[in-house]
């Protein structure tokens, strides 16, 4: 319909339900056709068509990327039936030792110092202890689920590169910011890990992601590349549809809905909203417990007075604020409007500290600084 020209409403089925009595097909129809003309509808977000196909495959690579998990753990439930203790040993089976060992195994070897010395040279754990780990008994119906679940994690791994070479296809016809520049700018923020492992790996999704948006989201702390490429998939490049900042966060159900009757505030919780960009926003929060950041110092101070939850939904909504200010702006991200902010609290404390100490008849001196 909207290839034909027609403005299509997408609208939220709690807006439009009727009085309760006889309804029809026929009835609601006319109710709701009787809503829309004197302008009481509302359209729900939808991004556009480009970024609809965006998401679907965003989607399925990640339903893809669940199915393969899964014959991860048929992998370690195999391991575990031998008594192969190697993936209790390794952080990842999948990664380049665990499968190097698991095709040495499958080929036959059963020597364990010889599976042992397949290792990386980065693993942490002695040769001994992963020695020790890869005396069991090999039996055959388990050697069989083990190579028919590598197997069939190996084809997941290829469905999701197919999925990847296709998503750059589509990410390739979308428009070039004009605040872009030719290359991303350098990152500010410290990272501790490399490449994520659920990242592209056909092409460089923080380029393409920069060159789209114009601006870098992942020097947001708490923001990966998967993170902003969420953000890509289910709202798109433009926020003007949504009000201000406040209404963007309400949309993602990440602040407060107060419930009040009587003047009396019965419920203060935020909404229960099934959206993905929340759900990665608050993925992302929970990841600055440790950070040396204004949002880390931020998460700890709501963590130590409200409690985890709260602060994760808290960082969360800070998080959705900044990048609602960085998607309409196209401005790069600084913390220097924070610390701002903290000077001027701590000047209207003063000015707080030293009003009261004068209503007591007290005068605040400043300490010096040996």
């Amino acid at each position: 319909m909207e290839s034909r020209g027609f403005e299509v409403y997408l609208v939220n089925a709690h807006h439009v339900k009727n009085v309760p009595g006889r309804k029809t097909d026929v009835s609601d129809c006319q109710w709701i056709q009787y809503l829309h003309s004197v302008g009481l509808l509302r359209g729900s977000f939808r991004p556009p068509a480009a970024i609809c196909a965006i998401r679907s495959l965003w989607r399925h690579r990640a339903s893809l990327i669940q199915m393969a998990a899964e014959h991860v753990l048929h992998m370690q439930k195999a391991l575990d039936q031998m008594n192969v203790q190697i993936h209790r040993v390794l952080n990842d089976i999948t990664g380049v030792s665990g499968l190097k060992i698991i095709d040495a195994i499958l080929a036959g070897q059963r020597n364990p110092l010889t599976l042992a010395r397949l290792c990386h040279g980065g693993v942490k754990n002695s040769e001994e202890t992963i020695t020790k780990s890869l005396e069991g008994d090999y039996l055959p119906e388990h050697l069989f689920a083990l190579r028919q679940s590598l197997a069939a994690f190996r084809y997941y791994q290829q469905l999701v590169m197919e999925v990847d070479r296709e998503l750059a296809n589509h990410l390739g016809g979308l428009e070039t910011a004009a605040t872009a520049q030719a290359e991303p700018p350098q990152r500010t923020k410290h990272s501790h890990y490399q490449r994520r492992r659920y990242e592209p790996r056909s092409f460089d999704l923080r380029a393409e992601l920069y060159r789209i948006f114009g601006v870098d989201l992942t020097n947001v702390p708490g923001i990966s590349a998967v993170t902003a490429q969420t953000i890509l998939c289910e709202i798109g490049t433009d926020v003007s549809q949504f009000r201000n900042a406040s209404a963007f966060a309400s949309w993602l159900g990440l602040c407060p809905e107060n419930k009040i009757s009587g003047g009396k505030v019965l419920n203060t919780k935020s909404r229960r909203v099934r959206s993905r960009v929340a759900t990665a926003l608050r993925m992302g929060a929970q990841s600055l417990h440790h950070a040396k950041d204004y949002l880390g110092e931020f998460f700890r101070r709501i963590t130590h007075k409200l409690g985890k939850p709260q602060a994760v939904t808290a960082t969360a909504h800070k998080l959705a604020r900044i990048i609602f200010h960085l998607l309409s702006t196209r401005e790069p991200y600084t913390e220097a409007v924070f610390h701002q902010c903290e000077e001027q609290t701590l000047k209207r404390a003063e000015l707080r500290l030293r009003k009261q100490a004068a209503q007591l008849g007290f005068q605040i001196v400043p300490a010096v600084n040996p």
